[in-house]
């Protein structure tokens, strides 16, 4: 992903939330971004009454499907062949925006050249979406300027997620949608802080401001300012770990407010791997699935008992402040990190996240460099920032991309790892529902979130559900080439037939057990988590009589 990060900022939004209601044209791909990212959808709505058009382009019938003008539903993991099509249909008609293309990009050749073989017709075939829709889609897009792509872990979370967001690049710097208000490419983060964990390093090849760790210059200056000599070897990513447990090079495994037992692919094989581990360490909120198998669990405090800083989705650094102190034992992550550093030989010595944020904006230059506490006051700032004179940046690439010139990129669409076939009919995908967050840790232990929904269900559409012979509520046995597991039928038109819709937060209904860990993307190593082959099956239940 380095070359896309230079270009498009490092996985970040390129533009503002509150821009989406001044668009002209909102498209939305890989997202349920209601059940998601409801606040954001507001400002979806919101734009849609001030008469802004709206394509949705999601495998199931989601809640903003009601609302679109074009809304269409592509068969899992066909998103490259989508996107294709599209812009086949805007160059052949010259709504592409060449002035800027000449002015602002580079190799559009190597895009042209490829989409010049996706028709519609094409396009059609591959996706199951009419010409004619595609069509539609290509012609709102473009001639509704400005138009923000919206997209989340639909398109990420497969063997392609890198080729999908370059396709998804590749549309709006066509329509010369990047680098002006209120358009863009515009991916919403999972987590409240899942942005500022990655600019804060919380990767395996960048250090703070995605300071590559084998850039020299990089590890004096980090060197320097901590006093001990750095590695310049990238680490692992996590499905780097999972292997390398088993093969006994990862001895120790330190987790942070994550979550593995349920969120990490293939449930069967991670487990294997958590045992063969010497030491597990969880530093958690509540005992999840994974602090429940640990050697030892530090109770960390929550974001209310602890003053901060998030960097949100929108690249926006917010201050928190703390409103209790810490209940029990708990402490701060920072201190409880601290300490064990300190430990360990390395004193950490920090009175308070200040000090700590200070440190890490003297040392990030180009992005968090003008940020202070007081500064950030109440909404904040959107990096970059570079000098204590500089407003933020509501949308980046204004002036010029990053690397000097956007950067087209010709991608040939690619099947997943694995489709239904025979043995495996159905497609499986997975995702969250509109209660509960993530793996459940914290929404699952509120009992106003969890009386919306208590168990895991699985979605199955009317016309399967009828030739299996599946009623409401039946138990079902799910079964892929990694393991299966049971879960109550919902049955519902959300899910087109041959497609099956796991939500993620159930560890009684893990769907992790399906899914495989080594179909990964082959640059950003994330886990083919959207697309699965499974088979289904009722539970065959036999009752007994007791006769005494």
């Amino acid at each position: 992903m380095a070359g896309l990060a230079a270009a498009f900022g490092s996985g970040a939004m390129t533009n503002s939330i509150s821009g989406f209601e001044d668009a002209g044209c909102i498209f939305i791909i890989g997202t349920n971004t209601t059940a998601c990212h409801p606040l954001i959808a507001r400002r979806i709505f919101r734009a849609k009454e001030k008469g802004a058009k709206l394509i949705v382009a999601d495998p199931r019938n989601i809640q903003l499907t009601r609302f679109a003008d074009v809304a269409v539903h592509h068969r899992l993991g066909s998103d490259v062949a989508l996107l294709n099509g599209m812009m086949h249909v805007i160059i052949k008609n010259g709504w592409h925006d060449q002035k800027y293309i000449e002015e602002r990009t580079e190799d559009y050749e190597a895009l042209e050249k490829v989409v010049a073989a996706y028709t519609p017709e094409k396009a059609a075939g591959i996706t199951g979406v009419p010409a004619e829709d595609i069509e539609r889609m290509a012609e709102l897009y473009a001639k509704n300027s400005p138009a923000p792509l919206l997209y989340a872990m639909g398109i990420t979370q497969h063997t392609t997620g890198v080729d999908n967001v370059k396709s998804c690049c590749n549309l709006a710097m066509l329509c010369g949608n990047v680098g002006i208000a209120s358009a863009g490419v515009n991916p919403l983060r999972g987590q409240n802080n899942v942005q500022g964990a990655c600019d804060m390093g919380g990767l395996p090849n960048v250090m703070t401001g995605y300071q590559p760790v084998n850039s020299p210059e990089v590890i004096e200056k980090f060197s320097t300012a901590w006093g001990r000599p750095l590695s310049d070897k990238p680490g692992m990513t996590i499905t780097d770990m999972i292997p390398a447990m088993l093969d006994g090079k990862l001895k120790g495994l330190f987790v942070i407010g994550e979550n593995p037992k349920l969120s990490d692919p293939d449930w069967n094989h991670l487990n294997h791997a958590l045992k063969k581990l010497d030491f597990l360490v969880v530093q958690e909120l509540f005992l999840s699935e994974t602090a429940q198998v640990a050697d030892v669990v530090l109770s960390a405090a929550s974001s209310a008992e602890k003053d901060g800083t998030f960097t949100n989705t929108e690249r926006r650094c917010m201050k928190i402040n703390k409103a209790i102190e810490p209940i029990g034992n708990t402490l701060p992550d920072w201190e409880i990190i601290s300490r064990l550093s300190t430990a360990m030989g390395y004193e950490m010595k920090y009175d308070h996240p200040e000090e700590i944020f200070n440190e890490m904006t003297a040392l990030t230059p180009k992005s968090y460099a003008g940020m202070t506490y007081d500064r950030l006051g109440i909404d904040g700032l959107q990096w970059p920032c570079p000098d204590q004179n500089h407003p933020g940046t509501p949308y980046l690439h204004k002036d010029g991309f990053a690397r000097g010139k956007g950067k087209f990129h010709g991608i040939e669409y690619k099947d997943p790892a694995e489709l239904p076939d025979k043995d495996y009919p159905f497609f499986l995908t997975t995702g969250r529902m509109f209660a509960h967050f993530h793996t459940g840790t914290m929404t699952r232990v509120s009992r106003h979130l969890d009386v919306e929904q208590t168990t895991g269900y699985v979605e199955i559409n009317p016309k399967d559900a009828e030739v299996l012979d599946i009623c409401e509520n039946d138990i079902l046995v799910l079964s892929s080439r990694r393991g299966e597991m049971e879960v109550p039928a919902r049955i519902t038109r959300a899910v087109p037939p041959g497609t099956l819709f796991l939500p993620i937060h159930f560890g009684e209904n893990p769907p992790n057990v399906l899914t495989d860990s080594t179909a990964v993307d082959p640059l950003a190593k994330i886990p083919e988590f959207k697309v699965s082959a499974v088979q289904v099956r009722k539970l065959n239940l036999e009752f007994v009589e007791n006769t005494g």
